[in-house]
Formats: C-alpha cells, structure tokens, sequence
C-alpha cells in the first residue's frame, strides 16, 4: 500500500504575502479578527480534509521581530490560542495548533489553556512552542531582559508543562454521588518541578487532557532549534530551500521526529517577496510532484503556507488535495472521533504518575 502523505495547513491573517489583506476581497468585512472569519477558514481546511491547521502568533503586532512598525503591511492580531478555541466548536476534525510564545510567559497558564482547547476541540489540539529574543519584545513586559540560551529555557517550559498535564490521572474525577466525592485526591499529583528557570509546584486547575499529551510542535532552521524539537516536540517544521537542501536538514535530525517540511504556495503568481520557507509559484500538479519526491526522500508531510488565504487556500482544497487523492496518497475521508495524536501516528502517552498495575 502506497504510504499516506500528511498534508497540514499553516495561517496567519490574511496570508503569508506581505500584501495579502490587499488581495483579499473586503479586509474590512471579513476581518481577520473576527470568529467568523476564522470560522470560515477552518471549514475551508477542514473541506480538505487537512490533517491539521496551525495559527500563527508572536510577541509583535507585524509577521517578523522587526520593532518598527511597517504602515504597508498588515498590524495587529488576535490570540492564537483563543482563536483556535473559537475555531473548535465551527469544526469537527481538522487538528487545531496555536502557536504559543515560551520567553516572558508561564508554562502554568499555557499547560491550561492548551488543556482547555483539547477538550472544548474533544482532542485535537496541538501546540507550537516559540522563542521571543529581542530587547523590544521583553521591553513589552518590562520584566527582564533575555539572557542565555533561549532554548534551554525553552526546554524546562515544555517539560513543566508536560508534567502539569499529567498531574491529574484520567480517571481523578469519579463523581461519586453516593459518597459525595467528586475527585479522587490520591489521583492528583504534584509535580514538583525545580530547575534553573522554574519552580512548580502543581498541580493543574484542568484535568488531564482528551489525548493526555497534546501534540507539541516546532518550527525549526537550525542546529540549535533541532536540538530542542528532538528534546521537546512531537513533530518538527522544517522550511527547505535553494541553500539548504531537505536533504541536508533530514541528516541532522532526531529520527523519532514527524517531519513537515514548510512551503509557501503563491499560486496567484506573485512570488517576488522575502520568506523564511521556499515561496512556490508553480501550477498545483507541479506542487503535487514536489511534495512526493519531499516524501520520497523522507518527510512525514508538508505543511502548505498560503500566500493569500482567499486565493490559495481554495486551490489546496479543491485542486492539490484531489490530485493527491488520485495518486492514492490522500485521505478520502476523516476517521470519526479520531484524535490529532491517532491522525499523526503518535503513540498513546502514559501518565508518568499514574500507578503501574501490578
């Protein structure tokens, strides 16, 4: 049997072309910052049968860590996480992962709120971890200024909130009326984490999540940030180019990993402006070829950035998606009650303080 290609879809605003909220039809009815708009992009994936939907967030009101703010591009965003809990009840499948900042916030706070997505979702949540690393950002917070390895830090705050995850057992609530307990005190547990960048103590004010890990995600583009996917992720962005070949990126990394290699797809024919991932302007069955021989020489799937969401998204669903199908290398349909983790090939995650049976 021919191996399934997963196939994900990354957003922010209006797309990944700096002039995407001027190709869209009305930026201002259809606002990015509106539920429905979000809403009706997520049905648009979802029609694709996408393995997933990542929403982009960072520290700046601009895509980049530039601190000017540029009057051409498109400014200011809302929560990734809080829209990807919009998003969940307007869909019944797709994946959902917000991307997340780890410098300057509290593992605490996003260990529930991912949690909380996981179950309003009924267990397709994911997260995408990400480093803050300039002055201006942490001058946001005025709380300090960054200092030392970011990804170090960056590993202590996964950990932290894997453990909080796992600090109730699954079966802690028992709502016994009989005897008037609702949880099961024994099946609570701190987690009495103490490292160089966190104390915690635990444990969560949410209750183990659907999946008991959420999925956990990077985006990565070098040594370093290998490094800590391989140490803290389930599955791995990449973004091959002209300068660094896929294969050269697949050499250096943790072979436990799900690999996604980024592409962003222009198929509106503008591909004149600056990214971190190839910008791909060709027809959708060459798109199809590429990401075949991406497979072919290792990649779990392919993570497709749209240019502009009006434009390209469409031609993802309803031109790439079926010319994969055809090739036998699609879904055809969603597996009900299927979880983002299932959907993956992720192995089911024990409760590292739950009580081996014995």
């Amino acid at each position: 049997m021919t191996e399934r290609l997963h196939l994900g879809v990354a957003l922010d605003g209006y797309g990944w072309h700096p002039q995407a909220w001027r190709a869209t039809p009305d930026p201002v009815a259809e606002s990015m910052l509106t539920g429905g708009y979000w809403a009706d992009v997520a049905a648009t994936a979802e029609r694709g049968l996408l393995d997933f939907l990542t929403i982009d967030d960072t520290l700046m009101p601009q895509p980049g860590r530039r601190e000017a703010i540029d009057p051409r591009r498109l400014a200011g965003r809302g929560d990734a996480v809080l829209v990807a809990a919009r998003i969940a009840p307007a869909t019944r499948h797709i994946g959902l992962i917000p991307v997340a900042t780890v410098t300057h916030t509290e593992p605490f706070h996003i260990s529930k709120a991912i949690a909380t997505l996981d179950y309003v979702s009924r267990g397709r949540a994911g997260w995408q971890a990400r480093v803050s690393a300039t002055t201006h950002e942490a001058a946001l917070f005025g709380r300090r200024e960054v200092s030392g390895d970011l990804f170090d830090e960056a590993v202590d705050y996964v950990e932290v909130v894997r453990r909080l995850w796992d600090s109730w057992e699954d079966n802690a609530v028992i709502r016994d009326a009989a005897t008037g307990r609702y949880i099961d005190r024994d099946k609570l547990h701190y987690i009495d984490f103490t490292g160089r960048y966190f104390a915690v103590k635990g444990p969560s004010i949410t209750p183990r999540p659907p999946q008991g890990q959420p999925v956990v995600a990077a985006l990565a583009h070098a040594s370093r940030i290998y490094e800590f996917a391989a140490a803290s992720a389930d599955l791995v962005f990449v973004t091959p180019t002209d300068d660094t070949p896929l294969r050269a990126i697949l050499d250096e990394l943790d072979q436990r990993l799900k690999v996604y290699a980024d592409v962003v797809v222009a198929f509106g024919g503008d591909t004149d402006f600056r990214s971190d991932a190839h910008v791909f302007g060709g027809s959708a069955a060459e798109l199809v070829d590429l990401l075949l021989d991406w497979q072919q020489q290792g990649v779990h799937g392919a993570r497709l950035r749209p240019a502009v969401n009006a434009v390209d998204l469409p031609v993802i669903v309803d031109t790439v998606v079926p010319l994969l199908q055809q090739r036998g290398v699609f879904r055809s349909r969603y597996r009900d009650g299927e979880t983002l983790r299932e959907r993956l090939g992720l192995p089911i995650a024990p409760n590292r303080y739950a009580a081996v049976p014995t």
